[in-house]
């Protein structure tokens, strides 16, 4: 009965369940609670699933492919073009420089044969994919320069796989030895032979894709049976990935290249959306399968080892990415986040060392012990951005010194202060400009800084959130303050440090969505504008008009919607926290403003009033 599907299935989802929920509330990453609830029913210490964890990884891995899938579905080779210069560059410095100092450190101090110090150095330079983006993803910064940066290195490195997985077999002195790994067809040739089969396996996951797939996925299109197309998107991954695996591929390299083969086809977008809900949780199965799989008997047979080793090798992967972010000029703070965010091992690390162990590159103990090394560095990653967030980054870029600027120091006081100048912000601070007042604008995003500066635009480099800064930048004498922070969370935070500290300030804030804008109703602040709100009603207008509609009544009725919907954010705010009550108030609302929206209609057609006439009813009263 425990081993059966069922059984495993409810401690897999009742242990994500239970254990993310707890991590997010410590404010700690997600991952970090699907690495935990890994450990905690893993066969090392509840032994509630797995077999040394050898089942969990390989059911797990699908998380990955389908992570790779979308991943190389939503490659733009027109956007890959233009970033080739950051992608190729910096992807080619990270990956070079780590494994040429790890395979020279590792060479000299534990004089491993040069066949497996090489398949462990390449192995260990590749970074976590699902980590750094999911982590990107959850904290806002994938926009960042160090969002961009690490995107660039990562897919570089996701590339980089196919090159290294064919080289491995050129290194192998002879066929496969090891029993404990599955064989592929082609396990039993010699190197020379197997590079050429892999490459030509790749060649055909492309013309497949171009000149199969496409057309096969046209046929199922026509049925106009959605179950059929998602049907079709499960048998296409799976398919690509089984047929990788024949030659001793990664699956998930094989999700990889038919996503990007389907980039540029027009099913790109249905298929991401098929794909999406399976990813995200077989996702977190992955991250499950990593903590379940972290072999603690190894680790304590020989802690000193596997601890030092793990450090060192995250000491040195930091260092070259620093060294690299500094080659390309990025600024110090977004320099660290990105080294910090990007010294672990990878996903790919497990395949690498799992397909050297078959060819026999290694002895299967050192390659458990590399398997524990990368799976701590995953789970010590989230750590490390936490005391990143926590200690370093708040105090590290406000008070470094940046005597290349001309302005360090806030040397101006005006009635209006803008916080963040991104997309949002810096439309602000434009119709403002224009308009003839002055305002002073603080960001924290010392690239967006510079090239603002550039542009022409007076902009102060620092965190918002900080109370001092705020001070410098004159609060304590404006007339109002703008809230327009990308991140939500800090600019929630900064709108609670300028009541607290500011209450006669007048305020207006930035809300994402309607959650948002709870938030802030709950902190006292009733002027506050929801980005997407408006966007849509503006498109609704213009879809009125579009229907016959004159562009007058549309109009009035778009702005009559959006105040009777914020009247509304008020009320609904107070039953947030009642679930029921909420959705109860929340269709009252509904109804209520329709009403109260065709009760404006109606009077104005009453009056006679033909602005206010659709054209259709405006003939028919000229016909009368």
């Amino acid at each position: 009965m425990a081993d059966g599907f069922f059984f495993q299935a409810l401690i897999y989802l009742a242990s994500a369940v239970i254990c993310v929920p707890i991590a997010k509330k410590l404010g700690l990453s997600s991952i970090l609670g699907y690495l935990f609830a890994g450990i905690i029913i893993g066969p090392y210490v509840l032994g509630l699933i797995g077999q040394e964890g050898q089942d969990i990884m390989h059911f797990a891995e699908f998380g990955v492919v389908m992570m790779l899938f979308l991943i190389g579905l939503e490659l733009d080779p027109h956007k890959f073009w233009r970033m080739r210069r950051i992608i190729v560059g910096m992807g080619t410095l990270q990956v070079v420089g780590t494994t040429a100092v790890l395979f020279i450190a590792c060479s000299f101090v534990l004089r491993w044969e040069w066949q497996a110090t090489l398949a462990i150095s390449l192995a260990l330079t590749l970074s976590s994919t699902a980590i750094v983006m999911q982590t990107m993803k959850e904290k806002g910064l994938t926009k960042t320069s160090m969002g961009r940066s690490s995107f660039a290195i990562l897919l570089f490195q996701d590339i980089a796989v196919i090159p290294i997985m064919a080289i491995l077999p050129l290194l192998a002195a002879g066929g496969i030895k090891n029993e404990n790994v599955s064989q592929s067809l082609i396990s039993n040739l010699d190197g020379w032979l197997q590079a050429p089969i892999v490459l030509g396996t790749i060649g055909m996951v492309y013309l497949g894709g171009r000149f199969i797939i496409i057309p096969l996925l046209h046929v199922v299109a026509r049925t106009r049976l959605q179950e059929l197309f998602t049907a079709s998107a499960l048998l296409l991954v799976m398919s690509v990935s089984f047929m990788m695996q024949l030659v001793g591929l990664s699956p998930a390299l094989g999700a990889f290249l038919a996503g990007l083969v389907l980039a540029n086809s027009e099913f790109r977008h249905e298929l991401e959306g098929d794909i999406a809900p399976f990813k995200g949780l077989l996702l977190g199965l992955f991250f499950i399968g990593v903590g379940a799989s972290i072999n603690f008997q190894l680790i304590m047979a020989d802690p000193a080892f596997i601890i030092i080793f793990c450090t060192i090798f995250n000491i040195i992967k930091f260092f070259v990415l620093l060294a690299v972010g500094k080659i390309y000029k990025k600024s110090s703070d977004q320099n660290i986040l990105f080294a910090f965010a990007l010294s672990q091992a990878g996903e790919f690390g497990f395949v690498i060392l799992a397909f050297a162990t078959q060819l026999n590159l290694m002895a299967t103990a050192l390659a458990d012990q590399m398997m524990a090394v990368i799976a701590l560095s995953m789970i010590g990653t989230p750590f490390l951005l936490l005391i990143n967030e926590k200690w370093i980054d708040p105090f590290f870029g406000v008070k470094e010194k940046q005597p290349k600027n001309n302005y360090d120091s806030i040397d101006e006081k005006n009635d209006v202060i803008i916080a963040g100048f991104g997309n949002f912000g810096s439309t602000i601070g434009r119709l403002l400009k224009t308009n003839g007042i002055p305002a002073t604008v603080l960001d924290m995003d010392s690239d967006r800084v510079d090239s603002l500066r550039k542009m022409g635009f007076k902009v102060y480099y620092g965190d918002a959130s900080r109370l001092e800064l705020l001070k410098a930048a004159g609060c304590e004498t404006a007339k109002l303050f703008i809230a327009a922070i990308d991140n939500p969370r800090v600019n929630l935070q900064v709108v609670e440090m300028i009541k607290k500290h500011f209450p006669n300030l007048k305020i207006l804030a930035r809300a994402r969505n309607r959650s948002d804008a709870f938030e802030l109703v709950d902190m006292g602040v009733n002027d506050f504008y929801r980005e997407n709100m408006y966007s849509a009603v503006h498109l609704g207008v213009d879809a009125l008009v579009e229907l016959g509609h004159r562009r007058y009544t549309a109009t009035r009725q778009g702005q009559r919607f959006i105040k009777y919907d914020e009247q509304a954010i008020f009320r609904l705010a107070e039953k947030r926290h009642d679930k029921k009550a909420f959705l109860m108030t929340a269709m009252e609302e509904i109804e209520m403003q329709e009403q109260l929206l065709k009760n404006d209609l109606y009077a104005q057609l009453g009056a006679n009033d033909h602005a206010w006439q659709s054209a259709d009813l405006r003939k028919e009263a000229e016909e009368e």
